[in-house]
């Protein structure tokens, strides 16, 4: 089967955050292991897997799946593709740049343009709109958002206090607001501490954010995303991180379209649109591997 390199939330390859893409053939879901094993060959933060629905349109010949992918069916009503994302250690419960990749995958190799719905197993469907210039627009669940408590060692394991958390509902971050733009650009956190307070507080990572430092830079919001006890000690680009980073700034800034710019060393952009509790995700994508997987 084939797979491919995707950087997404970016027009320039080497940059944004690099996600696998497998297109599975139509059946039943692969061992769960294997695509584990996969998602470490690849070694990317996250590599989806997408499995096409009966009656999905795979091409543009179009052709339908076979009805062997059973109980994905049911669950899958509405939706052309289902969807599993995994880093190398473990399934995400939602991924956004990996989505973005494969929608992007779905357009250049298979011809399929406009709308591709995606049934997710935590999150229903989740819809994806590529316009006729290559952007895709992911439609995700708000993430609601909480102020809770600093955690204990947080600060020490960022190495910079935040002024503010919060927690994130079902997206099981943590939000942790600090003063300024520079801080967060700044931070050198300390991965082994970050992995343990995270475990600790059953957190799937950590976004730290903070307001763009003037007007005029071309974003409104920085931000960066740490979940080293999942094996990513740092990911470049998170969609995901985005549903409750949206929100919060909209909120804030008083304005429902913003664009935010994780600070990562490939940094990223991610055009954002809250509509009620659901929030639009916004980027391009460039494929920078193709191949073909012999396993």
């Amino acid at each position: 089967m084939r797979i491919h390199v995707v950087d997404a939330f970016t027009d320039r390859p080497f940059s944004g955050n690099p996600a696998g893409v497998c297109l599975l053939p139509a059946g039943e879901w692969p061992d769960d292991a294997w695509m584990r094993q996969v998602s470490a060959e690849l070694n990317h933060s996250e590599t989806a897997f997408a499995l096409p629905l009966p009656g999905a349109v795979e091409g543009p010949a179009g052709s339908e799946a076979g009805s062997e992918a059973g109980t994905e069916a049911v669950a899958g009503a509405g939706a052309d593709w289902a969807i599993r994302w995994f880093t190398p250690l473990v399934e995400s419960r939602l991924c956004g740049h990996a989505t973005l990749a494969t929608a992007h995958v779905l357009r250049t190799e298979r011809g399929l343009l406009g709308t591709v719905r995606f049934h997710s197993r935590l999150h229903g469907v989740l819809v994806t709109h590529t316009d006729g210039e290559g952007a895709t627009t992911l439609d995700f669940p708000a993430a609601p958002e909480a102020e809770v408590p600093v955690p204990e060692g947080l600060p020490e394991a960022l190495g910079a206090k935040p002024t503010a958390a919060f927690g994130t509902g079902p997206l099981g971050d943590l939000l942790a607001v600090l003063p300024d733009e520079a801080a967060v650009r700044d931070l050198t956190p300390d991965p082994e501490a970050l992995a343990a307070l995270t475990l600790r507080e059953d957190l799937r990572g950590v976004i730290v954010t903070a307001p763009a430092a003037r007007e005029g830079l071309g974003h409104d919001f920085v931000s960066r995303f740490f979940a080293p006890a999942r094996g990513i000690p740092e990911d470049p680009v998170t969609g995901s991180a985005h549903t409750a980073l949206a929100p919060y700034w909209s909120a804030r800034l008083g304005r429902p379209r913003l664009t935010g710019l994780q600070v990562s060393a490939r940094s990223g952009l991610v055009h954002t649109a809250v509509r009620g509790d659901r929030v639009h995700l916004t980027g391009n994508a460039v494929t920078v591997l193709r191949g073909t997987l012999h396993v």
